[in-house]
């Protein structure tokens, strides 16, 4: 069934509670990275457009306790969101209370109010992240209308997503959650073929779960990245002291035995003594690695053979880097992969999220993609084939 997005509710006059992720990066109270808050100008300038009376709330870190709340307002958000949006936002520094509903009473069409960090109710029996049900009932009373945006906490059951949408007469999607919806939700559904995945980032243990669903779905999984060690260890390979999950060779011949040749590891590898960027580099068959050195990038070779398997794909969803992107030296086989794909000719190229987006953004290929994932665990869950809890609550057509 299709979900309510945005453009199908009726909002010309009426208070649009919006629950946005602008839990953005900060260093000394100023914005590093400000792409969740681009990717949320859709959905607020349409509002706006349609004189509705937006209400804005979001998560920022995570509060336990009074001194948490340090460097975790949202109010230097709101002053980026006012610049972006040329207009006003009105913040108000509280969850709840008489202010905050004086304010949203006094707004007019087209106006936007933004409440503070919806953690901060954590500090007294995690009220928003346990999702209490009199917080949930509270939020939706200040709103006519709720819209969630934000992609980033679907996997979760907070008061500011599910608690409100049980209260509230009616439920969408914004269009940021809709793409994610139609990208990462697409990939699991119904995918253009041949479909591939390609799985880094350092750990088995964090991507069994998509590994397995994946398995039923794509048509290959190429593997890289650190994980591919606790593969290598298991086949028997010296890998002396790259990173490993000793705990996890036993699922990595499970995952090998159920895969046949759907599963594809790395050919060659960067290799050096110390986790470092100025160390000596030397390229490696993987049946060529000393006791005393470490993997911390796929090799020349394996690109070659990701794009020649890649070339004729119609969908490819990457998740985590694979290597140590953050070192210049060891980030070739990161690029290596977002070129690939950037090349690749009528094809939907979704990245999903964490730090495989993080490495394509910082490293200029942003736009050569079909979605950049604002989720990390959300994008995971999505792809282990689990229901989101808040996508689940938005409202069928």
């Amino acid at each position: 069934m299709a979900k309510k997005i945005v453009r199908d509710l009726k909002v010309a006059g009426k208070k649009v509670l919006i629950r946005v992720d602008f839990n953005v990066p900060m260093k000394d109270g100023v914005i590093t990275d400000d792409n969740r808050i681009v990717q949320a100008l859709p959905t607020i300038k349409d509002v706006v457009a349609r004189k509705g009376k937006v209400i804005l709330f979001s998560h920022l870190g995570r509060v336990k306790t009074e001194a948490d709340k340090a460097g975790k307002s949202l109010a230097p958000v709101a002053a980026s969101l006012a610049e972006k949006l040329g207009q006003e936002v009105k913040f108000v520094p509280f969850t709840r209370g008489a202010e905050l509903e004086a304010a949203i009473d006094a707004l007019q069409e087209g106006e936007v109010l933004m409440f503070e960090n919806t953690r901060f109710e954590d500090i007294d029996g995690k009220k928003e992240s346990k999702n209490d049900p009199e917080l949930g009932k509270y939020w939706a009373s200040l709103g006519d209308v709720f819209v969630n945006d934000a992609f980033g906490t679907a996997h979760r059951s907070h008061a500011s997503n599910v608690g409100i949408a049980a209260n509230i007469d009616e439920v969408a999607a914004g269009y940021l959650l809709e793409k994610e919806i139609k990208f990462i939700g697409g990939v699991v559904e119904n995918p253009e073929r041949p479909f591939m995945a390609i799985l880094g980032g350092a750990k088995v243990g964090d991507k069994i779960g998509v590994i397995e669903n994946l398995l039923k779905i794509a048509d290959k999984i190429l593997i890289g990245g650190g994980m591919s060690y606790t593969f290598f260890k298991q086949m028997g390979y010296e890998i002396g002291t790259s990173i490993c999950e000793d705990d996890k060779l036993a699922l990595a011949q499970e995952l090998m035995d159920k895969a046949g040749d759907k599963l594809v590891l790395p050919i060659d590898l960067k290799v050096t003594k110390e986790f470092s960027n100025d160390s000596e580099i030397r390229v490696a068959k993987i049946d060529d690695l000393r006791p005393d050195e470490m993997g911390l990038d796929t090799g020349p070779e394996t690109i070659k053979m990701y794009a020649e398997l890649l070339k004729d794909a119609k969908t490819v969803v990457w998740n985590g880097p694979v290597g140590v992107f953050e070192f210049s030296n060891f980030a070739g086989g990161t690029i290596g992969v977002c070129e690939t794909l950037a090349k690749l000719k009528d094809a939907t190229t979704i990245i999903g999220g964490g730090d495989s987006a993080a490495a394509a953004i910082s490293l200029g290929y942003a736009d050569d993609f079909t979605h950049i994932s604002t989720g990390g665990g959300a994008s995971l869950e999505y792809l282990e084939g689990k229901v989101l809890p808040g996508v689940a609550c938005i409202d069928e057509l």
